[in-house]
């Protein structure tokens, strides 16, 4: 039997956490950046349970897959689900009930034998008026905010990814454009140079069409040089190294897309709702509300059992004793006074993210149709430098013209390419800051979309 007051110390013990260090290595987690891949089994896993791959290893990664694999690597989200598993942490802290105590309280009385009187009390705290239920209802609302910042993170990711994208192509398509262009000038230097030998042009004009010929050649170095930089931007917003994205092909479909019908009120009118960044103010001013509530039933005090034992000589003596606190000097009217402040400061904040959300949103749409018009423009424009163009071949056929003017058009041709290729990259831009201010990807599902945020969490 006297191994029984061992026991229940010792069961205590079992139930306690123990501390496991998890040391970080820089070069370790350097060589594990520089591992990553496109290519390895776990992402694959990732993206077939997200039914983002038809095969694999997969031959082109378009818009969709990619914001996937940023998904999976960034470490910006990362971070963002270890700081929403922190705050949900609290949702235990608040539902925990305050434990009870216990105290020795051994008796010395030299007017008996033996003279020790083994003595025990409790203390037992009862809490009143539901704090516990607001405490959660406070942690649930809090943890609500921080689930809609962490969606507003993935948003951004999801942003990032298509900017780098879509200067990849941009870059992509300008090379290749400059370097028709590049061609077109030479033909009109070589020509001219013909011209000037034969006494017909002064060598000014030359000289002007050289000028245009380096400069274009200038200019499509510097494509190249964009083209070499938007990989390994789009490789940082990934989450991976540069060199993980060499000899990979890339789907630029969903960068073509130009919905007109974006101007919906609908559109609007849901953003204004349903933004992440307003629900995460929503949820705040919800938590400040279960905050007040909970400092107005701190004005109950609470309840603290006593009940104690003693053992005096052969007497088994019990007390029952009862502790509450006194709201005689304040009615916690501080503390009640802060959480009203605080939940009049949660509505203003909510009131300006809504507004600014909204204004945003206006902006976004009046850019997006001032870019559909610009590029519509120069669609028309190009349209009309491709008829030209041809008409001028075909002169050239039948001698009407020389060579020289079909030069000239060819190269007016590529600067009007040039023109509509610039509307085009500023027209997707544009509905790229109309995707973020509505935070909703308008060219692709979002049914894809919320697969993903499950799984992460």
């Amino acid at each position: 039997m006297r191994y029984w007051s061992l026991v229940f110390p010792l069961a205590l013990l079992a139930g306690c956490a123990h501390f496991e260090p998890q040391p970080i290595s820089p070069e370790t987690s350097a060589a594990s950046y520089e591992a990553r891949s496109l290519t390895n089994e776990p992402l694959r896993a990732f993206l077939e349970t997200n039914h983002v791959v038809a095969e694999w290893p997969c031959p082109r990664w378009d818009l969709n897959a990619l914001t996937f694999v940023a998904f999976y690597y960034q470490p910006s989200l990362a971070e963002a689900r270890a700081q929403l598993a922190s705050v949900r942490a609290v949702e235990i802290t608040a539902g925990e009930r305050p434990n009870p105590s216990v105290s020795l309280t051994p008796t010395y009385d030299t007017s008996s034998s033996p003279p020790w009187i083994p003595g025990v009390s409790w203390d037992i705290p009862l809490e009143t008026a539901g704090k516990r239920s607001k405490r959660i209802a406070q942690a649930i609302f809090s943890s609500e905010a921080a689930k809609w910042n962490f969606v507003s993170t993935e948003w951004q990711v999801r942003s990032h990814v298509r900017a780098a994208l879509l200067n990849l192509r941009v870059a992509r398509e300008n090379q290749s454009l400059l370097e028709r262009a590049g061609m077109a000038q030479s033909n009109v230097v070589r020509l001219l140079e013909g011209q000037l030998s034969a006494g017909a042009i002064s060598g000014y004009e030359v000289t002007q069409a050289r000028v245009a010929a380096e400069t274009a050649q200038l200019s499509r170095q510097d494509a190249i040089g964009q083209f070499n930089q938007g990989r390994v931007q789009l490789a940082g917003v990934l989450g991976l190294p540069s060199r993980a994205l060499e000899g990979i092909e890339f789907d630029f479909g969903a960068l073509e897309k130009l919905p007109p019908d974006l101007t919906a009120p609908e559109i609007r009118r849901d953003a204004a709702l349903h933004r992440a960044d307003i629900r995460a103010a929503l949820a705040d001013y919800a938590a400040s509300q279960s905050a007040l509530q909970l400092e107005i039933a701190k004005q109950y005090p609470d309840v603290h059992l006593n009940p104690g034992y003693e053992l005096d000589q052969t007497d088994n003596k019990w007390t029952l004793g009862l502790t509450v606190d006194l709201p005689l000097l304040n009615q916690n009217q501080g503390g009640i006074a802060e959480a009203k402040a605080k939940r009049a400061a949660a509505a203003a904040h909510f009131l300006t993210v809504q507004a600014n959300a909204i204004s945003e949103i206006d902006i976004a749409l009046a850019g997006y149709d001032a870019a559909l018009q610009k590029a519509a423009i120069a669609k028309n424009l190009l349209g009309d430098l491709q008829k030209q163009l041809d008409s001028v071949r075909s002169q050239a056929r039948v001698g009407d013209v020389d060579a020289l003017a079909l030069a000239n058009a060819e190269a007016a041709y590529c600067t009007g390419a040039q023109n509509q290729l610039d509307a085009l990259a500023k027209a997707q831009q544009a509905l790229g800051a109309l995707e973020d201010a509505v935070q909703s990807p308008l060219t692709f599902s979002m049914d894809i979309a919320h697969s993903a945020q499950d799984h992460q969490k």
